[in-house]
């Protein structure tokens, strides 16, 4: 133990010296110093004098990732397993079982099995529930149990899992898989070519051109690039996508810092592919970074019509910072700002409301920026589209839908009651929908507004200081109003629920790039791309 705590307290005198040798620290050389010192000691104390066995190791990752929570959540830890996951998501290859996977406190969910992958080919579905990897159960893993799946290609894994009350095993032999940043492209029609952008990893901008040129020889003069869902990822990829349609020398991103070395300016350094081809780039609630650096940007130099709903709203740009022992850190260390000047930050986690949640930058203090042609752009809330598909934009029950799976966990029913042979002419039928309804009944699920959470908080106040009984009959009231909108909400947003339970049922006949195809056929937002870009002098009058 003692040389344990020995070889710990060396980190903490060596990061001391680094702090002392940094200039960006010198306002708070002295707090800095006795922040560690207090630490250093408390750590030592703890681990010699506490009644029970203690675990360094794990004392100190509660206590970074306690300090890292009061920040932003993107400034993070990585131990030496998250730094090869992450490696592994930024590089583009992976080795495992082939399936997207979702960790909940006692099992593994598949997500989705890779199609023609081992997990595929093993007969693992969408819905799966894996209890036990090998020998060790899921359940009594304290890490993240995905881990477990992953190992060296050729390498045998023992599978139990749990589909529809039956458990079963399944003997899965590792392979690699190459994670692509664009899983699709096609022709919607004649002369419309499609890509699906999915995130930015070192391969993003190579697939983007090889897509591009591959839809123009079939005879695309038109393009829609679809970042919907695409979480972002490396900076350097966005401004080469964007680099894609604007020519060399154009400036596509500014970073701001409180660090000098890191206010940067990002210009654009290749002669671009096709600065003409007409272009709808598609976003919605879920892309964010990366993606949003690129709707931005051709949104601001008046190169593309944006479509869809308001994107995220992530303008913080992280930097990885390598630690002792294989560990790293990834640090908060600028904002992005796009070529109009305007930073999309949509949260303020540096000042928070009295729950400790990041306020939301509102609406009324959103500041105005214009495009090149003069248009009115905004800063504060994320990209917001030229032309916005309203049903699209999840609403807060949706949102709480989702949160619980019950949207996945219908669909898994729906696939082993049901069969479906043609892709593209299915609809789901408003008797599937009732019984989704009765679905949401069964499971138990309730949502409370934010509405609902606050009145309950000022009852209990008025509780305390013995009001209650003035304002019994106005909060009855209110109550019902409540109750009546959330009965009515589930009807109010049947198009958006019937459209994300039709995806995730697609999946699981056909896979994502069955789901792909049947986008360009029956997908709204592709529908308003290809209306604009079928109408050159809507798509002309919009950048104008």
């Amino acid at each position: 133990m003692k040389r344990i705590l020995h070889k710990r307290l060396i980190i903490p005198v060596l990061a001391l010296l680094v702090f002392f040798s940094t200039t960006a620290f010198k306002n708070d050389f002295f707090e800095i110093a006795k922040q560690i010192e207090i630490f250093t000691t408390l750590f030592k104390e703890l681990n010699m004098n506490y009644v029970d066995d203690t675990n360094p190791g794990d004392l100190m990752d509660t206590a970074i990732k306690s300090m890292l929570d009061d920040l932003d959540p993107y400034t993070q830890f990585y131990n030496e397993q998250d730094v090869e996951a992450s490696r592994i998501n930024n590089a583009g290859d992976y080795t495992g079982i082939g399936a997207k996977v979702l960790t909940l406190k006692d099992k593994l969910i598949i997500v989705e099995p890779y199609k023609d992958y081992a997990a595929d080919k093993s007969g693992l579905k969408a819905g799966d529930e894996i209890i036990k990897v090998d020998n060790v159960v899921v359940a009594d893993f304290k890490d993240d149990a995905a881990n477990l799946l992953q190992g060296a290609a050729g390498t045998e894994v023992i599978i139990t899992y749990r589909r529809q009350g039956k458990t079963n095993t399944a003997k899965i032999i590792r392979e690699s898989l190459e994670i692509k940043a664009v899983p699709h492209y096609s022709m919607v029609d004649e002369k419309t070519g499609y890509i699906v952008l999915r995130k930015f990893n070192n391969k993003a901008s190579s697939e983007t051109i090889s897509a591009l040129r591959a839809l123009k020889n079939q005879g695309a003069s038109q393009l829609i690039l679809d970042l919907r869902g695409n979480p972002g990822g490396l900076l350097n990829e966005a401004v080469n996508v964007t680099n894609i349609f604007i020519p060399k020398n154009q400036l596509v991103v500014t970073t701001k810092s409180k660090v000098k070395k890191y206010n940067k300016t990002y210009y654009t350094r290749r002669d671009a592919v096709d600065t003409e081809i007409p272009l709808v780039v598609l976003i919605d609630g879920r892309s964010a970074s990366a993606s949003e650096i690129v709707s931005g940007a051709l949104q601001d130099v008046d190169r593309a019509v944006v479509v869809g709903t308001r994107s995220f709203g992530k303008g913080l740009v992280q930097r990885p910072k390598a630690l002792t022992y294989g560990t790293q850190m990834k640090i908060t260390i600028s904002r992005y700002y796009t070529p109009s000047g305007r930073c999309i930050q949509a949260l303020d986690y540096w000042n928070r409301d009295e729950n400790g949640k990041a306020t939301r930058v509102k609406k009324e203090n959103y500041n105005t920026f214009k495009t090149r042609n003069g248009r009115e752009v905004f800063d504060g809330g994320g990209v917001e589209p030229d032309i916005e598909v309203e049903f699209a934009k999840q609403t807060p029950i949706t949102k709480a839908i989702l949160s619980e799976n019950l949207v996945f966990n219908f669909a898994t029913d729906y696939y082993y009651d049901n069969t479906l042979n043609d892709l593209n002419s299915f609809q789901l039928p408003d008797s599937e929908f009732r019984e989704f309804k009765n679905y949401l009944k069964s499971s138990g699920f309730n949502f409370e507004t934010e509405t609902e959470k606050a009145f309950n908080e000022a009852m209990a106040v008025a509780d305390q200081e013995e009001l209650e009984g003035v304002i019994d009959s106005e909060f009855h009231n209110l109550s019902v109003a409540i109750q009546s909108y959330k009965s009515n909400a589930i009807d109010a947003n049947k198009t958006q629920l019937k459209s994300l339970l039709t995806d995730e049922i697609i999946k699981r006949y056909f896979y994502s790039e069955g789901l792909y195809t049947y986008y360009t056929a029956n997908n709204s937002e592709i529908k308003k791309a290809l209306s604009i870009l079928n109408n050159p002098k809507q798509y002309a009058s919009i950048l104008r």
